[in-house]
């Protein structure tokens, strides 16, 4: 009774503590509960809304700070899709989603039409609008599908592509339509629509990311960094409200823009995924429920009777859309099924949709009733219809979703063979430290999650300032790559000598790749020189990266590939190609090969299996190369394959690549890659990749061109 009296408990509850903390119950209680009996955790939020709401039991009203932080959540579902869309694979497909775009939005907007103008005679006007009620949809099941780790599927970058499409759509039929009721409609409004969009999009698209490039390099602080990121989804949102479009196109549009600077596998990318998927997206859930009321479908028969026919155009009408993409592109079933499940949820352009045309009067009627574009009866059909069809798009999504994800993770390169990926990071210098872990992040498979390991070696007596200063640079290193979601093992080691304590680790841990950082200001001196050449490059078991990094790897916006003649005849070759992949997927930069002509036709027949944006230049000569390297830009890093005397690969020359990059790349990043030599029947299985997500695109390419 005193808490009672203490907090003044009457319905619906006010106190903010209280509201939040009866909040996070329900976001942590419903995917513990609902997971056990199969049923989406993001259907769970949404009954949970409607239950506490106004409309339920009123425990919570749906004030301010619902709306607000629910908001927040429908954009970042809206960013979190254009910031995970793999650019590579959306150019690539570009004419599917385009294809599905107008499939989704055409489909449904002919059925809505007919039922709302000769079923439920609604005017010419008011038909129009209610029809664009169908054709967008919102991705409410995205977090679902993207936590699978099947993000990067065909179909789902074709129905991410299309919502942009589908949705840009329907809105700007809602803003058509609005012009239309209000008389504003002419030659004046058109073209004012029109440039306000185009200038919208140039300055989210061109400007955004050039700040963000520079943010990203000023700016060290992780918190800065993501309050950024908020910053970056709210202004494209009010930009796209200045622009006549609503905010749920200007989020996605900064998903665009952001997209090549914040690494699928970054920290800051952990960071955003988590929150979003922790805070915001579970309160635009309960929102959305908060806005069910059950009662008055049983008050009114012309409601249900308005709430069948958007039920059987929005749901009829993506079916259609989902089973004519899946057979245009000859997609699986299962395909078919997910397009369908991401594209069937109605929430978001919906609901803004009918709240516009629900608050636009026509006229009064004699006794002084308002003549909405909308009715009530549209408004709480709506309602009804983001219910069920969040429903269906939540178990759709799911069931072929986890379908998919179970045919991937199947679907390997060498059958029951798998890689045992191990990367080294040898550490010795507090400023490289989180450079080499972002590096060992970004090329390693993305199902590997444990396989990295940070090693210093320690040759001097154990006095208590090295055993600290070893026992600080590892926790930098562990810490760095927790914020990532990825484990790493950190090993402080005693020899007395750093370099064969490097290389008895390499062996002891079956070590596949071995990094090694370089300090800004001596670059390449004549001490790791000797060391490189007399000592790291003597193992035959690993492949050793030299790395070198003046700026952020997310600002990166091109790495020149160069690949001397005869590389493809090392046996380390493909294995050390598979890491410039990971880059180049992983970050979303553009990868220029400059090889050899035959090398060039080798790479040119693997790109069509793996969907990275390339470009090939033969290089002709090694001075070319050089030449080449040597007018880089600023955004722009080198990888360069390298060889040690006596590999097939080798040249002369490459003896003085060390003062060439001290010379001229001291500002920019590169990295060294020295492919292994060794290469017996055991390791040969070793190497061998079961990968799905890294090598199935080209390792079955690979192992056809030289059976």
């Amino acid at each position: 009774m005193i808490l009672l009296s203490i907090h003044n408990l009457s319905l619906p509850i006010e106190d903010p503590v209280l509201k939040f903390l009866l909040v996070l119950i329900i976001i942590l209680a419903a995917p513990l509960l609902l997971n056990k009996i199969k049923v989406p955790h993001l259907l769970g939020l949404i009954i949970a809304g409607a239950v506490i709401g106004p409309n339920g039991f009123n425990v919570l009203a749906r004030d301010s700070s619902i709306v607000v932080t629910g908001t927040t959540g429908l954009l970042y579902i809206m960013f979190l899709a254009g910031l995970e869309i793999d650019m590579g694979d959306f150019k690539k497909n570009k004419w599917k989603s385009l294809t599905f775009g107008i499939y989704t939005f055409a489909v449904p907007f002919v059925l809505g039409y007919l039922g709302g103008y000769y079923i439920l005679h609604f005017s010419v006007l008011t038909s129009v609008l209610f029809a664009s009620l169908f054709s967008s949809h919102t991705l409410i099941a995205y977090p679902l599908v993207s936590k699978l780790g099947i993000s990067k599927n065909l179909s789902v970058n074709i129905t991410v592509g299309g919502t942009m499409i589908t949705d840009i759509l329907a809105l700007l039929v809602l803003a058509v339509i609005v012009g239309m009721s209000q008389g504003e409609v002419g030659t004046e409004f058109w073209v004012k629509l029109s440039v306000s969009f185009i200038v919208f999009a140039l300055i989210v698209l061109v400007i955004f990311p050039i700040i963000g490039r520079w943010f990203f390099k000023k700016v060290d602080d992780k918190i800065s960094q993501y309050i950024f990121v908020l910053v970056m989804i709210y202004l494209a949102a009010l930009l796209a409200e200045l622009a006549g479009v609503e905010a749920i196109i200007g989020a996605f549009f900064a998903g665009l823009a952001l997209n090549r600077l914040i690494p699928h596998t970054s920290s800051l990318m952990n960071r955003v995924e988590f929150v979003g998927n922790a805070i915001f997206i579970p309160f635009f859930l309960i929102s959305v429920g908060m806005l069910i009321d059950f009662s008055v479908f049983f008050k009114s028969w012309e409601t249900i009777a308005v709430a069948g026919v958007m039920l059987v155009a929005s749901i009829g009408g993506k079916y259609f859309s989902a089973v004519a993409t899946q057979k245009t592109f000859r997609l699986t079933k299962e395909e078919g099924k997910l397009i369908f499940g991401l594209s069937s949820a109605s929430a978001a352009a919906t609901l803004a949709s009918v709240m516009v045309g629900y608050n636009i009067i026509l006229s009064e009627t004699e006794t002084g009733e308002p003549v909405r574009l909308l009715n009530e009866h549209v408004l709480n059909g709506s309602i009804l219809l983001i219910l069920v069809s969040c429903t269906i798009s939540s178990f759709i999504s799911m069931s072929s979703a986890q379908k998919i994800a179970e045919s991937d993770n199947e679907d390997t390169v060498s059958g029951d063979n798998h890689e045992e990926e191990n990367i080294l990071l040898a550490i010795n210098h507090e400023e490289t430290v989180e450079r080499m872990v972002n590096l060992g992040i970004l090329i390693k498979a993305h199902s590997n999650t444990e396989n990295l390991t940070a090693l210093n070696v320690i040759n001097e007596d154990k006095n208590e300032s090295s055993v600290k200063n070893a026992e600080k640079l590892l926790h930098k290193a562990t810490d760095s790559a927790a914020a990532a979601d990825v484990k790493i093992q950190a090993i402080k080691r005693y020899d007395n000598d750093v370099v064969n304590g490097i290389n008895n680790v390499i062996k002891e841990q079956n070590i596949t790749d071995l990094i090694i950082g370089l300090e800004d200001e001596k670059g390449f001196s004549p001490a790791f020189v000797y060391n490189l050449y007399n000592g790291y490059l003597q193992n035959d078991n690993a492949n050793v990266l030299v790395y070198h990094a003046a700026q952020p790897l997310s600002t990166i916006k091109k790495y020149a590939v160069m690949i001397p003649e005869n590389a493809h005849k090392e046996a380390g070759f493909f294995h050390a190609l598979l890491r410039v992949w990971n880059i180049a997927r992983n970050s979303g930069a553009t990868i220029v090969f400059y090889t050899p002509e035959n090398i060039l036709s080798i790479l040119q027949r693997i790109i069509k299996k793996a969907n990275i944006e390339a470009e090939f230049i033969i290089m002709k000569t090694w001075r070319d190369g050089e030449k080449t390297a040597s007018e880089l830009k600023e955004d722009e890093a080198l990888i360069l394959f390298m060889a040690k005397k006596g590999m097939k690969s080798f040249i002369p020359q490459m003896r003085l690549i060390p003062e060439l990059l001290n010379r001229k790349l001291h500002d920019n990043n590169y990295l060294l890659i020295y492919p292994f030599s060794d290469f017996d029947k055991d390791n040969s299985e070793r190497r061998s990749v079961g990968n799905h997500d890294d090598f199935m695109e080209i390792g079955n390419v690979i192992k056809k061109i030289f059976k």
